[in-house]
């Protein structure tokens, strides 16, 4: 069972995602918060494996609450626009994904069920986004970038097809491996970087350089 805690500062949005999760076989809702303090006591109460978080709240905001979760339970980002700033800090943050509120319930539930498995939800929308803060802020250095050596040659590829947003079976099927072997070097490529998800791996590549947008 998925334990989950949902944090947003209306009151009705937020008893719909409660309801709509807690209608799952597999999703318990343990606790629900108003803003980001209170979603930290709860979490800390609650224990729970995954905190559906709004960015925009008054007082504590998401952001602020994503944080102080690294390292806690998984954080899924709900907002209504995929082109708020915000979005892109709660990610470096520490949340392992990122939704709209216009979703259908089916992809909210699959979110948390995808965030809870240790794997990262990063739509093609938030990585279009990220790369466009990278270029417009400069973010991206030139030469070589940082750490990168420390991967083999394959490492290197997939970290570049996990920034493309392909997900495991579609780096297996592009580079003809299997499924499992993936994994590996996605894991020993996180290990290496010292980063904690596929999400922190497209900041990663883009940052530093090692993927850089078309046309740049």
């Amino acid at each position: 069972m998925i334990r989950v805690v949902v944090v947003d500062d209306q009151e009705m949005v937020r008893a719909g995602i409660a309801a709509l999760l807690g209608a799952q076989d597999d999703i318990e809702v343990v606790g629900e918060a108003a803003d980001g303090a209170a979603a930290l006591a709860e979490a800390a109460r609650t224990g729970p494996d995954v905190v559906v978080m709004d960015i925009r709240m008054p007082g504590m905001d998401g952001l602020t609450a994503t944080r102080r979760l690294a390292g806690g339970p998984k954080v899924l980002v709900l907002t209504t626009f995929d082109a708020d700033e915000n979005v892109y800090r709660a990610l470096r943050a520490g949340a392992s994904g990122f939704l709209l509120k216009g979703a259908r319930p089916a992809e909210l539930a699959e979110a948390v069920r995808v965030v809870a498995a240790g794997e990262a939800l990063l739509a093609p929308s938030v990585t279009r986004r990220l790369v466009e803060h990278v270029v417009e802020s400069g973010l991206a250095p030139p030469g070589p970038p940082p750490g990168t050596p420390r991967l083999t040659p394959r490492e290197r590829e997939v970290l570049v097809l996990v920034a493309a947003g392909l997900s495991n079976a579609e780096i297996a099927a592009r580079l003809v491996l299997a499924e499992q072997t993936v994994k590996t070097h996605v894991s020993h490529m996180l290990t290496k970087l010292d980063l904690r998800d596929r999400v922190q791996a497209v900041v990663h590549a883009y940052e530093t350089g090692l993927v850089r947008p078309r046309g740049q």
